[in-house]
């Protein structure tokens, strides 16, 4: 696994700008949900991206939507944090329109209120 900065930038292995990383195996929803919102929290959406991510993967194929989606709205909130306006805007949208047509379990997440912050361009809280 790399060494990466808080945006989720590669950096040197020992770098003091390397952050803790994040568990690379699916956890259970309501865990995954409950990092992700940390890592939202500290201004890590890459991270929670990759938490986000690896959940999609393994959730049956009902949730995937769900996942999916919460994941691409946090690249878009990660392209917005580096500075890329246009491809974070994409995202979000990408995201919240995925999230529109979900209409599985959603743990607790308020998705109509994650697409309306997305769609506004953030900030985004699941």
């Amino acid at each position: 696994m790399r060494a990466r900065d808080a945006a989720g930038r590669p950096v040197p292995l020992g770098s003091p700008d390397a952050v803790e990383p994040v568990p690379e195996e699916p956890l259970p929803p309501y865990e995954a949900l409950a990092l992700a919102r940390q890592l939202l929290e500290q201004g890590r959406p890459f991270f929670a991206h990759d938490v986000l991510e690896a959940r999609w993967k393994a959730a049956p194929a009902e949730e995937r939507d769900l996942w999916q989606g919460l994941a691409q709205v946090c690249v878009g909130l990660t392209h917005l944090q580096r500075g890329n306006a246009v491809g974070g805007e994409r995202l979000l949208l990408r995201g919240a329109g995925r999230l529109e047509e979900y209409a599985g379990p959603s743990y607790g997440v308020d998705v109509p209120a994650v697409v309306r912050a997305a769609r506004a361009g953030g900030p985004v809280w699941l």
